[in-house]
């Protein structure tokens, strides 16, 4: 298997909106940004499936060597080898890498955020940071373009945080802001125990809205004349909006189920607004 069909396979395995952003992209970049994605399920699956945290993060610091090693030029993990083009293609930068792996040691120590300066911290450096070396891979000529990548990513991350939020719970894990569960009058044993009061569904609905404004935001900061090359972006915002709101539509059942859309659906949506945009 070579280091390009090893990342195929955990892009497609992996049923993800990000394998259908990228079908119609041209090869050279489809591969490219199928590595990136790869990568970062290479270190995700550590935070969430390694049990002892000690073993976590000796394979995170091996993640760190490995990077170090990449860019300098001698890779050796399969999905390093298909990185390394695309580092020296689109100029990618090691600090963005390395902040994706700060952000899966955060896993690892937090599993809870008092507000939510602290949790954009988070979303910043696991999809933030993802969206703009994205934004690097697709292409793009105005510094506008990376700001919109930004709000991107953490709308992206937003919409996973609400979806999940019954997957977090069965391993102790609260996203949702420590203040803002107290605003609206719901205990953590209200989410651990999987129980969806009135007062749950309303905070639902406002992280909801919050995610929906940096939906916004970053379709508004987007430069016309980089719209083109940043259609994967494009793509995956209408599958994530239309998970949202489905989400919202049938009242935020996400502690008993993890709501998704059927792989039609998804390629409807990719097709339509790789056409349309």
């Amino acid at each position: 298997m070579t280091p390009a069909e090893y990342c195929q396979n955990k892009a497609a395995q992996s049923g993800s909106s990000f394998y259908y952003s990228f079908l119609f992209l041209p090869k050279e970049r489809r591969d490219a940004i199928t590595a990136l994605y790869a990568f970062c399920r290479e270190v995700d699956d550590i935070a969430d499936e390694c049990k002892d945290v000690a073993i976590a993060r000796i394979k995170l610091e091996w993640w760190r060597h490995e990077l170090a090693q990449t860019f300098a030029g001698k890779p050796s993990h399969p999905v390093s080898q298909a990185l390394l083009p695309a580092i020296r293609a689109y100029d990618l930068a090691l600090e963005h890498f390395e902040e994706i792996i700060d952000g899966m040691e955060m896993d690892l120590q937090h599993v809870r955020y008092p507000d939510f300066k602290s949790l954009q911290l988070y979303c910043y450096r696991v999809a933030a940071v993802v969206g703009q070396l994205a934004a690097a891979i697709f292409g793009f000529t105005e510094r506008g373009t990376l700001k919109y990548a930004h709000d991107l990513g953490i709308a992206f991350q937003l919409t996973n945080i609400i979806r999940d939020v019954g997957e977090d719970a069965q391993r102790n894990r609260i996203y949702l802001p420590q203040d803002e569960l107290a605003q609206f009058g719901v205990s953590e044993k209200d989410i651990l125990c999987g129980h969806a009061s009135p007062a749950f569904r309303a905070l639902l609905a406002y992280q909801t809205a919050r995610a929906q404004q940096y939906y916004q935001q970053a379709m508004q900061e987007l430069p016309q004349v980089d719209r083109r090359n940043q259609r994967p972006g494009l793509v995956m915002a209408a599958i994530y909006q239309a998970v949202l709101n489905e989400i919202a539509r049938d009242d935020y059942p996400v502690l008993k189920q993890r709501v998704s859309l059927t792989p039609i659906r998804k390629l409807w949506l990719a097709w339509r607004t790789w056409v349309f945009s």
